[in-house]
């Protein structure tokens, strides 16, 4: 009784936190954008491999290229950009991301209504959105962090994180619905419109952005691509958690194609029962996003961020269980939803302790260093467990992601971060 009384409360203070905290209307632009920008990404959710299958008559081995393939090269790509992107103004890059990508993918319903559109032209559209993607997060976060004081961070990520979860509860029903009415091309131009109305919002932010400054002005060196990995590493607090993010990532994708194998192959579940099994589960990641912010004023930012983020590496070991029947979908809706809810609630603390862990003049280089080893480790674990799951069967190679997921607790910080003085001197361009 006690405890159901606490999480009573915790959930009582995080709904009137939500409600009550008003961060500003810059933020509230910025947040209606990425709101956009989200619910066009999830309608769009899987176009790319139906249109590859229905319109090219793609193969198995094409259609996995889309995604692994298409993300390796696109962080490949992006990797020059995060140092580019440090020594600019933050909000006309989110602009010019978002028209990007609106413009890449408008060439697909444009190349498909003249009858020209090839697998080529799918792959390399994937290739710029990956890019642009990441691009944009480096920008985003140092773009948010100028804008808000320190104590803000924690409530704005976490209402990104549970937009992030509204959006994928509402976002793959209405995209299938879509589908099934005009066809995968039209959620895609969806999809493009998000990122031009997303455009938009971040326009309408205003305010005035001082340009970054130099301490050297030089021309970028192949050395300094690295800078952020450098930094990463040298930290002795933010080294344990990226390799755990992108260990942690990296399988829990893996399996997924594994999964859909077995539901869909072997056990003969239906695509709606499919798509139920991850959607419903999603509105754990909701309450956790809402309860991120009560939790660590109580317990503290680091218990928060280990206890938390070990109990989430506990849950898809349950996967390798599955079976046909009613009890096999419960038993994937069980395990995502104890899944996503951990993950709805460490997300926010872990996007604000690396925030707070990263000084300002080095956060657009961090952050893409760790969104283009997340990409790369994510493509190469998902072919890696394909061939697995080949050689293995899908069961056993996802209870073989999910007994390694168990170990990667011990890859989280293990003591409290020292508070960060700023502002510190820019990295040594000599």
């Amino acid at each position: 009784m006690r405890s159901g009384h606490r999480l009573g409360q915790l959930f009582g203070d995080r709904l009137g936190q939500l409600l009550g905290h008003r961060l500003g209307r810059q933020f509230g632009w910025l947040w209606g954008a990425y709101g956009t920008s989200a619910l066009g990404t999830w309608l769009a959710f899987g176009a790319f491999p139906l249109i590859a299958i229905q319109v090219l008559h793609a193969g198995p081995a094409e259609v996995a290229a889309l995604s692994s393939v298409g993300a390796a090269v696109g962080a490949a790509v992006a990797v020059p950009l995060g140092p580019w992107v440090e020594f600019r103004r933050k909000r006309p890059v989110l602009i010019a991301m978002d028209l990007v990508r609106f413009a890449a993918l408008l060439t697909i319903p444009a190349a498909f209504a003249l009858g020209v559109l090839t697998f080529l032209q799918l792959l390399l559209v994937s290739v710029v959105v990956a890019a642009a993607d990441i691009t944009f997060r480096a920008a985003s976060g140092a773009y948010l962090k100028a804008l808000l004081p320190a104590e803000d961070l924690l409530v704005a990520n976490a209402r990104f994180e549970s937009t992030t979860w509204t959006t994928t509860i509402t976002g793959p029903p209405l995209g299938g619905a879509a589908i099934g009415l005009l066809g995968p091309v039209a959620t895609v131009v969806a999809d493009a419109v998000s990122y031009l109305l997303s455009a938009v919002g971040i326009r309408a932010t205003g305010g005035h952005e001082p340009r970054p400054e130099r301490r050297e002005a030089t021309r970028m060196r192949a050395r300094d691509l690295l800078d952020g990995w450098r930094y990463i590493l040298a930290d002795a607090t933010l080294r344990p958690l990226f390799f755990n993010t992108a260990l942690f990532n990296g399988l829990v994708m893996a399996t997924q194609p594994l999964l859909a194998v077995l539901m869909l192959g072997r056990f003969g579940f239906s695509l709606w029962q499919y798509g139920l099994a991850f959607a419903a589960p999603s509105i754990g990641g909701l309450l956790g996003s809402w309860l991120a912010r009560p939790l660590v004023t109580r317990f503290g930012q680091h218990q928060v961020l280990v206890v938390v983020g070990a109990l989430r590496a506990l849950w898809p070991v349950g996967l390798a269980f599955l079976g046909p029947g009613t009890g096999g979908l419960l038993l994937v809706m069980g395990v995502e939803l104890g899944l996503i809810f951990c993950c709805g609630v460490f997300n926010p603390v872990y996007t604000t302790y690396r925030l707070e862990r990263t000084p300002t003049d080095r956060v657009s280089r961090t952050l893409s260093a760790w969104a283009v080893t997340t990409k790369a480790s994510t493509a190469l674990l998902t072919a890696a467990w394909g061939v697995l799951g080949g050689l293995l069967g899908p069961r056993t190679a996802i209870g073989l992601a999910g007994v390694l997921l168990l170990a990667t607790p011990l890859l989280l910080p293990r003591r409290a971060a020292a508070q960060l003085s700023e502002p510190e001197p820019a990295p040594s361009r000599t």
